[in-house]
């Protein structure tokens, strides 16, 4: 029989040993997980799109939370009324490439990018591309007017939906909720939350849909 007593480890040497694992496990998570391309972050079948400028801007503007569909989607045919008391529908539009826009007086990153979506629309509508914006206020037509006279805005059309019922086909969970919509009439992604649509990375988004 041997004499030999085990090694024994000091605690501070039991520490380090503890601490190379840990790193060594999260090293093997995060080469495991990380996306193979570092323009887009997969969540199921859509992808947060990283291609609409540098990180740092994107988070600046808030498009860094746009998800992008892995293929475009086939939108439901709402329905809404114009300034007039209209009815519309969003097949009105195909042909055109929109941003339709989902707000309601009473939210306030809605009144933020308001003037920012109104810019854009100024700068880049065309029989080609028109922003939607798609009040679904329950104050109807009138409260959705006198919101926008009272931020000033002068380019984009007003369009309500004071029933709400277009949000859930859509499947609008929060406001403001923004969908850019091919000439087809199918969804290329979508933006929950504000953003500063007339940043360059916004108009880059939507030349690519234009396309």
């Amino acid at each position: 029989m041997s004499d030999e007593q085990p090694r024994r480890f000091s605690p501070s040497m039991y520490a380090w040993m503890g601490t190379s694992a840990a790193l060594i496990v999260l090293a093997a998570v995060y080469l495991t997980s990380s996306p193979p391309d570092n323009a887009v972050t997969r969540i199921g079948a859509e992808t947060v799109d990283r291609t609409v400028g540098p990180a740092s801007d994107a988070a600046k503007n808030g498009l860094i939370a746009f998800v992008k569909k892995k293929e475009p989607v086939a939108v439901p045919d709402v329905s809404f009324t114009d300034a007039e008391g209209k009815p519309k529908t969003l097949a009105d539009f195909k042909g055109k490439t929109i941003l339709l826009n989902l707000w309601a007086t009473w939210c306030g990153p809605c009144r933020e990018e308001m003037p920012g979506l109104d810019r854009l629309q100024a700068q880049m509508g065309s029989d080609k591309f028109e922003v939607v914006a798609l009040s679904v206020d329950r104050g109807g037509i009138e409260a959705s007017k006198r919101f926008l006279d009272k931020i000033k805005v002068k380019s984009l059309a007003t369009y309500v939906d004071a029933t709400a019922k277009a949000t859930k086909p859509l499947r609008v969970i929060g406001m403001p909720t923004t969908l850019l919509i091919d000439a087809e009439g199918r969804e290329v992604g979508r933006l929950v939350g504000p953003a500063e649509w007339d940043s360059p990375a916004a108009k880059k988004l939507i030349e690519a849909a234009l396309r």
